[in-house]
């Protein structure tokens, strides 16, 4: 995974290479934003970059390594978070995550499974846990930072509520519960607050928790 870890050092004397991996990552990132991910390939990037196929096998073994550059870069470094108040550091770390998978919807197929883990993915959950209080174990801490980040994912693939409007305006009788809710929200000023309300009670449950424990 060396085309991961490996540093890139700036300033280096002699020409720059016509072609990098930052760039192969940044053409593969357009195709995946405006496409999906299925539609990266490496002889796709290749053809927008204006080179051969081979010419990416110089920097990259395949698709795999290639979805993990992609990530890498999408991800980018880890948020510097508040260092007051746990509460406020984890909101900004789920929140900047959220807009990582709201810009590149394909970040979301990418960062499952088994595959190649780079230092702006793993930095992230860094912070995460640096960030939490004391009082809970190991599996605990991992365990909060896999749920605060379920709730990112979750809320990034939430379905837009105008197009369930759309659906509902000639069958509200036969979904009196959403019909009602919705038209709630409306009456509240048709904020969808999905994304915070579940945030917060996640870390409700979290210091109610930890009270209990002292």
């Amino acid at each position: 995974m060396d085309f991961l870890w490996q540093e890139r050092a700036g300033g280096r004397r002699g020409p720059k290479p016509a072609l990098t991996l930052e760039a192969i990552a940044d053409a593969a990132i357009a195709v995946a934003d405006a496409e999906g991910l299925a539609a990266v390939s490496m002889q796709r990037v290749a053809t927008d970059l204006g080179y051969t196929k081979m010419a990416l096998y110089r920097y990259l073994p395949g698709k795999t390594e290639l979805v993990a550059v992609m990530l890498e870069r999408a991800m980018g470094a880890p948020p510097v978070l508040p260092s007051e108040g746990w509460r406020d550091a984890l909101t900004v770390w789920a929140d900047r995550l959220l807009s990582v998978f709201v810009a590149h919807p394909w970040a979301l197929e990418a960062s499952t499974g088994k595959r190649p883990v780079g230092p702006h993915e793993i930095g992230w959950m860094e912070v995460a846990l640096a960030a939490l209080p004391a009082g809970l174990t190991g599996a605990e801490r991992m365990d909060t930072v896999a749920v605060l980040a379920g709730q990112a994912r979750a809320l990034a693939v939430q379905p837009d509520e105008s197009s369930m409007i759309t659906a509902l305006t000639e069958h509200a009788a036969r979904f009196p519960a959403v019909t009602a809710a919705l038209a709630d929200m409306a009456a509240q000023g048709g904020q969808d607050q999905a994304f915070s309300f579940g945030l917060e009670r996640i870390l409700d449950g979290l210091e109610t928790l930890l009270t209990q424990r002292v």
